[in-house]
């Protein structure tokens, strides 16, 4: 009988965007730590994340998360983060989706009220605090990376959308950081594939002229989102909220406004002096959901600022579902991931992996 080759998958989603997380059905991958195993199946395995992401099992606008044992031993789970775009070292809302599924999957047993467990990510070690009521995850919240901006304010020519000002900030990925009103933009959910075909254009100008390198990690690739920001309006002491839309991909504008959007905003707020350590700012999306950015600590980190944040949302579990991986069918390419999928035969056990 041919081996059955299976996948198990937990779907969630945070803000609105789909975290597909993969709890079994792929071997240990090799590399010392999970950041080594990104990079393992970025360039030896990459074809996980085209059958999850594209026709007949996904679309491009979900996320893929792959459970991996913590090379840590203070980490309860390691994941590893995959995108249309690739392989980002770190993302909010696919952290938050994480945390909840290794929560309602009993890789973390639950515990009434708020509790606090660490993950790895390819980034490093992120600290969670989960709030829990009557069994439900009902937040979670993560750090977000230390976030700065690069550049303040410059303009660039845009073919088909005119001069437009913008600022880039680091916060697990370079973000061109615009005033959506600037550009004609309300951020209200008519707006969206404008909005992706704006922010491509901004894109592709802005990648076309130059480059940015981080203080440490140095070149980290051409610079990939675009971030609208929406007014800033003053809540409360301490407490902000404006609408956001992001851009991660050519015709993809996130469903979420996104962690790292978030943590970008912060960078933005700090270096304009608009808030203090405290400070909270709630993004808010094209489909009225959103994320709490805290502002909590600054430090300088040579001409630059660097900011310290977390970031709360909460994630939905919305399936639970073996896919079967087919690699007979013509819609179905196996070049690339054949070689990590636990192969079985129907009535074995699968893997947990």
């Amino acid at each position: 009988m041919k081996p059955e080759l299976t996948i198990q998958l937990m779907d969630t989603h945070a803000g609105g965007d789909v975290s597909r997380i993969v709890t079994g059905g792929i071997d240990l991958l090799p590399g010392d730590t999970v950041r080594a195993q990104m990079e393992y199946l970025r360039d030896d395995a990459d074809g996980l994340r085209k059958l999850l992401l594209e026709e007949p099992y996904g679309i491009p606008e979900m996320s893929v998360d792959l459970l991996v044992p913590a090379t840590d031993p203070r980490a309860a789970a390691g994941y590893i983060i995959m995108e249309v775009m690739g392989y980002p070292i770190y993302s909010g809302s696919n952290t938050i989706c994480t945390a909840t599924a290794v929560l309602e999957a009993g890789i973390v047993p639950k515990q009434e009220g708020r509790q606090q467990f660490v993950l790895e990510s390819p980034a490093g070690l992120v600290q969670i605090e989960a709030t829990l009521h009557d069994g439900v995850v009902e937040a979670i919240t993560c750090e977000g990376l230390p976030s700065y901006i690069h550049t303040y304010q410059a303009q660039i020519d845009v073919p088909s959308v005119g001069r437009v000002t913008y600022s880039v900030a680091y916060s697990g990925g370079f973000y061109a950081l615009v005033d959506a009103s600037e550009l004609g933009f309300d951020l209200t959910l008519d707006e969206e594939r404008r909005l992706a075909e704006t922010a491509h254009a901004i894109v592709e100008a802005i990648q076309a002229e130059r480059g940015f390198s981080h203080y440490t990690l140095g070149d980290v690739g051409p610079l990939p989102f675009l971030h609208f920001m929406g007014p800033v309006e003053h809540v409360a002491d301490g407490y902000y909220r404006s609408r956001s839309a992001t851009y991660v991909h050519p015709g993809v504008i996130c469903r979420s406004t996104t962690g790292t959007g978030t943590s970008a905003r912060l960078a933005l707020m700090n270096y304009q002096g608009l808030i203090r350590p405290g400070d909270k700012l709630e993004t808010v999306s094209l489909r009225e959901t959103g994320f709490i950015g805290e502002f909590t600590s600054v430090q300088e980190e040579g001409e630059y600022q660097v900011v310290n944040n977390t970031i709360t949302g909460k994630g939905y579990v919305i399936a639970r579902s073996d896919i079967v991986v087919n690699c007979d069918d013509p819609m179905v390419d196996c070049d690339g991931l054949h070689h990590i999928l636990s192969s079985r035969k129907k009535g074995d056990v699968a893997p947990s992996g």
